[in-house]
């Protein structure tokens, strides 16, 4: 089975950050991968890493699921041209897995949707999500979704209605899953 987690979101419950990211999920499971997501809620709870109040056992479910996955889903709403801190923080967290076989995100597809109000800060929280993508070493999909939200995008049971951001959120989904198969098949003839 190819796992996939799903990690993103903002502190506004249903969130169009969140509704995206849930769909790219969706897609993926559509696709045969279990899918286990982590949105705003879960995000927004996790003290600074490292900082105050943070002890081993925070985020420690999700750093588990990172360390068991094929492939990675991450959706961020542009906050001043660049990524949330929520979204940051939980990125942070991947420094748990640093010193593991395959540190990081090696060797997993990372599908990237970036949210935001605007054209221009879709774009740079997309660049700054595939900057970081690389720096920890995993593999962003060829398709990074950019999508200009706006009131209504989604129905209230969670269809995207915009064609365009529908169809962007789709093909991230499908190739995340393609690319994470792809790992686990090259990891399997090692």
């Amino acid at each position: 089975m190819t796992r996939i987690v799903a990690l993103g979101g903002t502190v506004n419950p249903g969130s169009s950050t969140e509704q995206a990211l849930r769909l790219a999920g969706t897609i993926a499971a559509g696709e045969g991968a279990e899918v286990t997501v982590f949105g705003g809620e879960y995000l927004s709870a996790l003290p600074h890493y490292r900082g105050p109040g943070h002890d081993a056992t925070w985020g420690a479910e999700m750093v588990e699921a990172v360390r068991a996955a094929d492939g990675l889903l991450v959706a961020a709403p542009g906050y001043h041209g660049t990524i949330s801190g929520v979204v940051k923080n939980a990125l942070d967290y991947l420094e748990d897995l640093a010193r593991d076989e395959r540190p990081y995100l090696d060797g997993r597809a990372v599908g990237l949707i970036a949210t935001a109000f605007g054209d221009q800060a879709s774009m740079s929280t997309l660049l700054t999500m595939r900057a970081i993508t690389h720096a920890l070493r995993g593999w962003p999909t060829p398709m990074g979704a950019t999508i200009r939200t706006y009131q209504g995008m989604f129905s209230p049971d969670g269809e995207c209605l915009d064609e365009r951001a529908r169809g962007q959120i789709e093909l991230v989904g499908k190739q995340v899953v393609l690319g994470a198969k792809s790992f686990a098949a090259g990891r399997d003839l090692a």
